[in-house]
C-alpha cells in the first residue's frame, strides 16, 4: 500500500483537541466521507487516526477533530506532524492541478525511465521532484527548462535533463 504525504498539522484550535490541517490538495474540500489519516511514525510505518468531524476554514486549511483526541494537550502532540492518506483516498481529494498529483507518476528523461516520483517540493519559482535511483536521493526541477511535457494518462513527466545532472547525484 503506498502513502502520499499531504499536509502538516499545524495547530491546535480550542480546547476540545480540534487541530487544524494545512492541507497540498490544490483544492478548497473539508475531506467529506473520509475515514482515516496516517502519520508516520518512523520511515515508512504509519499510524492511522480515525477522523471525527471536519470543517473547511480556507482553502487549504481544515479544522479536523480526531477519535480520541479530546484535549488541548493531546492534540498538541500531533501538532506539526506530517499527514499522510492511503493512495486513493489522496487520487480522491487531490486536485488534479495540484502538483501533489504528480506523486507516483514516472520521471522521463530521453526515454529513459528513471523512477517514480516519491515527493514534491514546492518552491517559489519552480517544483522539485524527489525521486530515488539506486538508493540514492535526487531531486528533479520541474521548471520551464526542464520540463517537457506531463502524461496524465500513462501518469508520466518527461524531462529533458542536462548531460551529467544525474551524476552530480549518483
Amino acid at each position: 500500500m503506498q502513502y502520499f504525504k499531504t499536509g502538516k498539522l499545524v495547530a491546535v484550535h480550542g480546547l476540545t483537541g480540534e487541530l487544524i490541517l494545512k492541507h497540498e490538495l490544490g483544492k478548497k474540500t473539508s475531506l467529506k466521507d473520509l475515514k482515516t489519516i496516517f502519520t508516520e511514525d518512523k520511515k515508512d510505518s504509519f499510524f492511522p487516526w480515525f477522523i471525527e468531524s471536519t470543517k473547511i476554514k480556507s482553502g487549504n486549511e481544515i479544522y479536523l477533530k480526531l477519535e480520541g483526541i479530546d484535549t488541548r494537550e493531546a492534540a498538541a502532540k500531533l501538532s506539526q506532524k506530517e499527514i499522510w492518506l492511503k493512495e486513493e483516498d489522496f487520487k480522491k481529494y487531490a486536485a488534479k492541478s495540484a502538483p501533489a498529483s504528480l506523486l507516483g507518476y514516472s520521471i522521463i528523461n530521453n526515454k529513459d525511465r528513471l523512477s517514480e516520483i516519491l515527493e514534491v517540493v514546492e518552491q517559489p519559482h519552480q517544483l522539485l521532484c524527489r525521486i530515488e535511483i539506486k538508493n540514492k536521493e535526487v531531486l528533479i526541477p520541474i521548471n520551464e527548462t526542464f520540463l517537457k511535457k506531463i502524461d496524465h494518462k500513462k501518469k508520466e513527466v518527461i524531462v529533458d535533463l542536462p548531460d551529467g545532472f544525474l551524476e552530480i547525484y549518483l
